[in-house]
């Protein structure tokens, strides 16, 4: 593949897969490990490592400006709690997957994805969701700080990124809003948390060439921002059905890896 070739992949790839993410609410890792793989003939691990390397820049900060716009707000405390869990979980989570066969990275993945899809169908709306304008005095900081090492583990294990955990877990699990848990999710696109993932895959040169990642880092911030731009306009019964169609396509693409 060409350099050019390999670029206007990248950008396809970016675009898509920040155009799911920041609709849906996850981070823009699932869409990249999958299209990795099909636009640029990526294998898992390689996949994984861009998934995380192409995640370091703030490319989420246009998407998060919008949410912030709409009147949406991501509590310091939330932030600094996920942030440390996901800094641990991080880590451990790519020094596993550096040992981990692919069969056994696409085997993890389907049944992580299966089992947040399970809490989001389950999940309900109601009176009891926590207000925005609580919510940073109702939530304990152990619920957040798991999520925050679930989201890690998750990012650099599976290459996917946390902010499907993140979201789900505020928003499922902690009954945050849709759109603020979205915007949370979006800010740790901003933060560099998956640096320690990242690195560990970096160290060991499991990456696509730099045309492509160019090209991804260029398609994600123009996708990023358009599903930002979308999402806004929709109703938190829509985002969540959205969040698990995609979600299911996901963990449907990686049955069929694992099985082939």
């Amino acid at each position: 593949m060409s350099s050019l070739h390999e670029l206007l992949a990248g950008v396809g790839v970016g675009l898509v897969a920040g155009l799911a993410s920041s609709f849906t609410g996850t981070s823009p890792g699932g869409g990249l490990v999958i299209f990795s793989v099909l636009l640029l003939g990526a294998e898992q691990h390689v996949a994984q490592g861009t998934s995380l390397i192409t995640q370091i820049p703030p490319t989420g900060l246009a998407g998060a400006r919008r949410y912030w716009q709409s009147g949406n707000r991501s509590p310091l405390q939330w932030i600094v709690w996920i942030a440390i869990g996901f800094l641990v979980g991080g880590a451990g989570g790519g020094y596993a997957a550096a040992a981990a066969s692919d069969s056994v990275l696409q085997w993890t993945c389907v049944v992580y994805l299966a089992a947040l899809i399970a809490m989001l169908a389950l999940r309900r709306d109601g009176k009891d969701d926590v207000s925005e304008a609580s919510a940073s005095a109702e939530l304990p900081w152990l619920p957040l700080l798991l999520i925050g090492l679930l989201a890690g583990f998750s990012s650099g294990f599976m290459g996917i990124g946390g902010g499907l955990a993140t979201t789900v877990g505020l928003a499922a699990g902690l009954r945050v809003p849709q759109h603020q848990a979205q915007l949370v999710s979006l800010v740790f696109s901003i933060i560099p948390t998956n640096v320690p993932a990242a690195w560990i895959y970096w160290s060991k040169g499991l990456m696509v060439g730099w045309p492509a990642v160019i090209g991804i880092l260029a398609g994600l911030w123009i996708g990023i921002d358009l599903g930002a731009r979308m999402a806004n306009g929709v109703g938190k019964s829509a985002l969540r059905r959205a969040m698990i169609a995609f979600v299911s396509l996901m963990a449907l693409y990686m049955t069929h890896k694992a099985l082939s």
